[in-house]
């Protein structure tokens, strides 16, 4: 379960690391049949698409966005499903957490950002940092992503696109954009990204369901918007050390988790139980 010191020196060089199809097919699977649910529910933590989106084929030509019901991230995902709440303990997502900040952490925030097919927006230039200060008062950039692709990652569909190494210049300065999307972000100006990647080149993270991604909170990073026909689905936790909490509590609970108890790692073959789940749906 641990990365290797070749993946340890190109995380802390790159800023990001991918692992490709770190997790199963099953467990994959049991994974994805857990998602639909979670999208349709009437919860706050579901943050619909607010640009609309074009239907092709039958019915085209009809506009669709906020009334669609295209869900652009589901939040909270570790206390409203028991699959997900597994999940965020398992040593092949949580392990490589621990190799690379070895003290106690907690549950920052749990999610699956969707690109649905013909209608995933953009996520603008951002690093999470800016959000995790400027909203929750994180003192220090110590947080941890760690994804798994739940669909297959192409440079069709809405990848997440990292300028590599600029986690080396520290914090980016950023402003809070509440009008592009329906999920206000702290984004970096073009300027600023314009510098950085052209000194570092851009770089799209791809590969099929079941690779894991890890990446750094003063990352810059983003996505375009979904074009193709195939959705793009990734899941996120992301850890923080207890030591390094939130000193702000004005956002929701589920945009960032309030219960600073430390995370703890479950048995590696903790998911099995749920397979059933799976191929019934």
């Amino acid at each position: 379960m641990k990365l290797s010191q070749s993946q340890v020196k190109t995380l802390a060089s790159q800023g990001f690391l991918v692992l490709p199809e770190r997790f199963s097919e099953k467990e994959v699977a049991l994974l994805r049949s857990q998602v639909p649910a979670l999208l349709k529910e009437n919860h706050p933590g579901n943050v619909i698409e607010k640009e609309p989106g074009w239907k092709f084929g039958e019915g085209a030509g009809k506009s669709w966005g906020k009334d669609s019901d295209v869900v652009r991230t589901a939040m909270g995902l570790h206390l409203r499903n028991e699959v997900f709440n597994t999940l965020v303990h398992h040593p092949k997502l949580i392990a490589p957490g621990f190799q690379v900040r070895p003290e106690p952490m907690y549950i920052q925030q749990v999610k699956v950002n969707v690109k649905a097919a013909f209608s995933g927006s953009v996520w603008q230039w951002h690093y999470d940092f800016a959000t995790h200060h400027k909203e929750d008062g994180v003192p220090r950039p110590l947080a941890l992503n760690l994804h798994i692709f739940l669909d297959d990652v192409s440079h069709y569909n809405g990848p997440l696109y990292f300028v590599p190494g600029s986690h080396r210049h520290g914090e980016h300065g950023a402003r809070l954009d509440d009008q592009t999307t329906s999920y206000p972000l702290w984004v970096v100006e073009n300027d600023v990204v314009e510098t950085l990647v052209n000194q570092n080149g851009i770089q799209a993270a791809t590969g099929k369901k079941g690779t894991m991604l890890i990446f750094y909170d003063t990352l810059l990073h983003g996505s375009p918007n979904n074009m193709s026909p195939w959705d793009r689905s990734i899941f996120s936790l992301i850890l923080n050390p207890v030591s390094n909490a939130y000193q702000k509590s004005h956002r929701p609970d589920y945009k960032h988790h309030r219960d600073l108890t430390p995370i703890t790692m479950a048995e590696p073959n903790c998911l099995e139980s749920f397979y059933e789940l799976a191929e019934s749906k």
